[in-house]
C-alpha cells in the first residue's frame, strides 16, 4: 500500500527494508562468507573473487526470485541458485563454492542484521534529532507555567519545560537501551545445517571468526538459529520506544484541542487541513504517532511469541519473522520521523498556558493551601477546610483565594502575607528549574557518548 507510505513509513529507513536491500544484505553474507573461507584457507581465493563479483542485487530479478520463493520456502534458495549460476557462467570451478557449509537461516538471518544494522542508524540519528528538539523545548519553558494535568483535570501548577524534560528524560533512556542492545542483537549467523558448523569441520569457528570481522558483527559463541531473543529485544525496544512516542503525541493532541489551544503543530501547504472544514488544523502527527502506538504491540506481541521454536530449526516460528520485523520498524521509524519534525518546529503558547492556569480561579493552588493549613489544623481538618472552600469558590463563581480571605476561621493559619505567597506560582514550580537542568544534563552526556 505504498499510497500511503509517506503518511506511515520514513524512506532512509525504508531503503533498508525493501525487497531490493534485502536481496542485497543476503549477497553481502554470501560474499563476505567466501572472502573469509579464503582467508582461511578452505576454498581458493580466485572463487571467492568470482562469487563475490556476481553478488550485486541489480544482476538478480526480484520477481522471480519472489515466485521461487513461493515454492521453495525461502527466498534463500532461489537467491544461492541463480548466484551460483551467474557464478558459473564466469567461472564455474568458483560455482561449486557459492554457500559452502552455510544454511539458507545463515543467509537470511545475516542479512536480516544487516539490514537491521542501517536501518538503526537511520533510526539513532532521528531519535537524537527528537531528543535535541525536546531539549530545547525544556530549556527555553523551564518558566512557562501550564496546568498540570492528572486524569485529563487540573492538579497544580508546572512548567511546560518540566512537561518536556519528561518526555526527554524517557528519550535519553531510549537511546541508551539502544546502544546496549545493538552489540547483543547485530551478531553473525553461521551454523549450517543444524548449528554445529558440520560442513565445514574444524575450520568452522576460525571461518565464523574471519566472517564476523569482515561484515563487522558481533561473533555469537554458538549459532542462533532456534534462539531469537536477538530479534525479540530489538522488538521489543522498539515497542518500549514506540509507546513514549505515543505518550508525547497523545499530550500534544490534548494540548491542541481547541479548549485548551496551548500548542499546534508546525503549520505548512495542505498540513493538517479538513476536506470540509477550512478553519481547522488537524494534529497530524499526532494522529500518525497515535495509530503506530496502537499497531506496534501486536506486531511486539507476535516477534514474542515466535521465540517458541522446535529444535535446531523452526517449522513456522521463525518465518512468521520475515514480515513482521520489517513492518514493525518501518512503522516504529515513520511515526518517529514525524514527531521529531514537529518537535523542531512546535508552536507553544505561552500566554494561552497562563490563562488556562487561571481558569479555575486559583483552585491549582488548593494543594499548597492544605500544606500550609496541615501543621496547624492536622491534616484530615486541613483537607477537609480547603475542599469546602474549593466547594464554595465553584459555587459562587470566586476566586479560591477571596473565599479564603472572607473565611473567618482559617484565617488566623492564613496571614496576608502568607496567602499571597501561596497563590504565587513561583513557590510551586521552584523545583521546576533543577528537574530540566538534570533532564538537560543527562541528555548531554547522552550526546556525548554517542560523539
Amino acid at each position: 500500500m505504498r499510497l500511503l507510505d509517506p503518511l506511515f513509513r520514513w524512506p532512509p529507513v525504508e531503503e533498508w527494508l525493501g525487497d531490493r536491500a534485502r536481496v542485497q544484505a543476503m549477497l553481502d553474507f554470501e560474499a563476505a562468507l567466501a572472502h573469509a573461507q579464503a582467508a582461511v584457507g578452505v576454498i581458493p581465493a580466485t572463487a571467492a573473487e568470482s562469487i563475490a563479483a556476481a553478488c550485486r542485487a541489480e544482476r538478480f530479478d526480484l520477481d522471480d526470485l519472489a515466485r521461487a520463493a513461493g515454492v521453495a520456502g525461502t527466498v534463500a534458495i532461489p537467491l544461492v541458485d541463480r548466484l551460483a549460476a551467474l557464478v558459473a557462467a564466469d567461472d564455474p570451478a568458483a560455482a561449486t563454492y557459492v554457500h559452502w557449509g552455510a544454511t539458507s537461516q545463515d543467509a537470511v538471518d545475516t542479512g536480516l542484521v544487516l539490514q537491521l544494522r542501517g536501518a538503526l542508524d537511520a533510526i539513532a540519528a532521528e531519535l537524537r534529532r527528537l531528543a535535541d528538539a525536546v531539549a530545547v523545548l525544556a530549556d527555553r519553558h523551564r518558566g512557562t507555567l501550564v496546568a498540570g494535568r492528572t486524569l485529563l483535570q487540573h492538579a497544580v501548577p508546572t512548567t511546560f519545560g518540566a512537561k518536556a524534560a519528561g518526555w526527554l528524560d524517557a528519550l535519553t533512556r531510549h537511546r541508551a537501551r539502544l546502544a546496549e542492545v545493538r552489540p547483543r542483537a547485530l551478531a553473525l549467523q553461521l551454523g549450517g545445517a543444524a548449528g554445529n558448523l558440520s560442513a565445514l569441520g574444524d575450520a568452522g569457528p576460525r571461518v565464523a571468526e574471519a566472517l564476523a570481522r569482515e561484515l563487522r558483527l558481533a561473533l555469537p559463541d554458538v549459532a542462533w538459529h532456534a534462539h531469537r531473543d536477538r530479534i525479540a529485544e530489538i522488538a521489543a525496544w522498539a515497542g518500549l520506544c514506540t509507546g513514549t512516542l505515543g505518550k508525547i503525541a497523545r499530550d500534544l493532541a490534548l494540548l491542541a484541542q481547541t479548549e485548551i489551544a496551548e500548542v499546534r503543530e508546525p503549520a505548512g501547504e495542505g498540513r493538517g487541513t479538513s476536506s470540509t472544514m477550512p478553519h481547522k488544523r488537524n494534529p497530524i502527527a499526532a494522529t500518525v504517532v497515535g495509530a503506530a502506538a496502537t499497531r506496534v504491540p501486536g506486531l511486539v506481541a507476535t516477534l514474542l511469541a515466535a521465540m517458541v521454536q522446535e529444535n535446531e530449526r523452526a517449522a513456522g516460528a521463525w518465518h512468521a519473522e520475515w514480515e513482521t520485523l520489517p513492518d514493525l520498524i518501518g512503522v516504529f521509524a515513520g511515526a518517529l520521523h514525524h514527531l521529531a519534525d514537529v518537535a523542531v518546529g512546535l508552536e507553544v503558547d505561552a500566554e494561552r498556558m497562563r490563562a488556562n492556569v487561571d481558569l479555575t480561579g486559583g483552585l491549582v493552588f488548593a494543594e499548597a493551601v492544605r500544606m500550609a493549613l496541615t501543621p496547624g489544623l492536622g491534616r484530615a481538618e486541613a483537607a477537609r477546610a480547603v475542599a469546602s472552600a474549593c466547594e464554595r469558590a465553584r459555587a459562587e463563581e470566586r476566586p479560591l483565594r477571596a473565599v479564603l480571605e472572607d473565611d473567618a476561621a482559617l484565617r488566623p493559619h492564613l496571614p496576608d502575607e502568607r496567602l499571597a505567597a501561596l497563590f504565587d506560582a513561583r513557590d510551586a514550580i521552584a523545583s521546576s528549574g533543577t528537574l530540566v537542568d538534570r533532564a538537560l544534563a543527562a541528555h548531554a552526556r547522552r550526546n556525548a557518548q554517542e560523539g
